[in-house]
This record gives C-alpha cells, structure tokens and sequence, in this order.
C-alpha cells in the first residue's frame, strides 16, 4: 500500500487507474483489520502508528477520487459499468447456460407430458392459451399502474437472483434455471396451439433489455457466490467484500434497463402495434445494448477473489 501511496502522491490521484484504486481500497480494509490487532500489543506501538499514518493517506485518496452527483452515475454508466460486464462476464455465461438448460428442460417436459405445462402454468393461463388467446390482453386499458407493478416485479425477481448469491449459489441457480424452465415451457405451449408470432412479438421490445438484465443480475449472483465458497489468497470477509461491491455494481447497472423494459412492456408490447415494428424495435434495443456493454472499454479491476 505504500508504494501506491507514494505514486498517488507522484503523479496525482487522477493518475490512478481503476485497478490501482480498486486495489488501494482492499489494502485499506485489510490494513485496518491489521491495525486493530497491533493496537492491542503495546509492544508494536511503534507500528501501530506507521499503519495509522498509512490509513489517513488511503483515506484521503479513496474518498477524494469519488465524482459526486449525476457526473458520477454517467461516468459509471458510460465507462465503468461496460468495463465491470466484460470482466465479470463468465459469470453472466454461467447464468446464460442455467437459463438455456432450464428452458431445454422445460421444453422437452412440455412435449412428451402436456400435464406438466398445466402444473407449472396454471389452469387459468392454460385455458386461455387454448382459447388462442393472449393472456397480456389484461394489461391493455391500465397501462400506467400494468407498468409500476412489472418494474416492480421485475426488480425483485433481479435482487432475489443477486441476494440469493450469499446463499453459496443456491438462489441464482435455482432462479436461473427456474425462469429458464418457465420460458421455454410458455414457448411450448403457445407454439403447440399455433401462437408462436403473438408469443415472441410481445416478448421482443421489452424482452430485448428485461431477459439480459435478469441474467446480469444472476451473473451478480453468482459472482458473490464465487467470493463466498472461493476465497482464495484473501481472507473470507475480504473475499466477500470485494465479490459484494462488483456484485452490487454489476446490479445498479440493470436498473434503468428494468425501467425502459417495464415502460414498453406496459405500453408498447401489448398494444396492436404491426408484428414488424415490434421485432424491430426489440432487435434494435437488443444491439444498442451490446453495442454499449462490449465496446472496447479500459478493463476494470478484477481481483481474484
């Protein structure tokens, strides 16, 4: 930590990069674990002192760098978030792959047993998918309050998926594999009764930018789980503390995704909209998204935990 000192104190904190800073802020936690021993040996008073003199620096260097306000969240999202998705990315392939045998699963259990598309769906759902009817038809006429709740929804399905992580893995597994199941089992079901284009075109607009967020939020999961059954050269609690950080940045992300995919999915993808416009527009949302989120970014700091 003091060589980093010394170099902040060099060229400026400015200079730092992301990897520099990231690393000076777990020096500083475990250096303040350290310091709370030593006070407790009065013979290393006289280190004691000489951590505590390092802290003060770290400090002043941590918390100075930090952009205040709306700069900060468009930095973030401009530069920081890209470069956290891209490091952090095999757990959001990990998720993906849950996702994908889940809804293989699903699948193969809805041909060979129809009974098990009415056990996961439920009969109402059932019934009105035997009608050739679509069950987002409720949502035309109370767009506004259809909207808030989908938001809703979808932001507590992304956070169970990421808190479950703490759970040595068991809540983003389970979540993943589970919505995987239950997609490829509506996939099923309204494809065998012939609704496969009215399925699919409400799914594009919103789902573009919904289905995405929720394997983020599961690679999220996923990461914190890493830091908890893995830890590696840092202490647990270390190791927990860096896996939460990029895990709860890599969720603050997906927050005004949610809300753009809630908006369209109250407003634009149940109304009478052509079938053409509402794969357009999914398929455009869809590149703008990896357009943003795979551009060549500085890498972000990614410590091994």
């Amino acid at each position: 930590m003091a060589a980093l000192l010394a170099q902040a104190s060099a060229v400026g904190v400015r200079q730092l990069s992301r990897a520099e800073l990231r690393e000076t802020a777990l020096l500083y936690r475990q250096a303040a674990g350290d310091l709370s021993t030593l006070r407790q040996d009065s013979t290393a008073r006289v280190y004691a002192e000489h951590v505590n003199q390092l802290l003060a620096r770290a400090h002043h260097i941590i918390y100075s760098s930090r952009r205040k306000g709306f700069r900060k969240i468009f930095y973030f999202l401009r530069d920081d978030y890209p470069a956290l998705v891209q490091s952090q990315i095999r757990y959001v392939l990990l998720a993906l792959v849950l996702s994908l045998a889940g809804a293989a699963l699903g699948s193969v259990l809805t041909l060979a047993r129809p009974q098990f598309m009415r056990h996961m769906l439920g009969p109402a759902m059932v019934e009105t998918i035997e009608r050739h009817e679509m069950w987002t038809h409720s949502i035309v006429g109370i767009e506004p309050v259809a909207s808030s709740a989908i938001m809703t929804n979808n932001l507590s399905v992304c956070f169970m998926a990421f808190a479950g992580g703490i759970l040595f893995g068991l809540g983003p597994v389970y979540s993943m594999f589970f919505n995987g199941m239950l997609l490829g089992v509506v996939g099923v079901a309204c494809a065998q009764h012939g609704m496969a284009v009215d399925l699919w075109s409400f799914v594009a607009p919103h789902g573009s930018l919904e289905l995405p967020s929720i394997l983020l939020a599961g690679g999220a999961g996923l990461r914190l789980a890493h830091g908890v059954l893995f830890p590696g050269i840092y202490r647990r609690r270390d190791s927990i503390a860096v896996a939460g950080v990029e895990a709860t940045r890599l969720v603050a992300g997906i927050i005004p995704l949610l809300v753009i995919a809630g908006t369209l999915e109250g407003f634009f993808s149940p109304s009478a909209a052509p079938v053409w416009l509402k794969f357009t527009v999914g398929g455009l949302l869809f590149t703008l998204l990896l357009v943003w989120l795979f551009r060549p970014v500085a890498a972000a700091a990614t410590p091994n935990a």
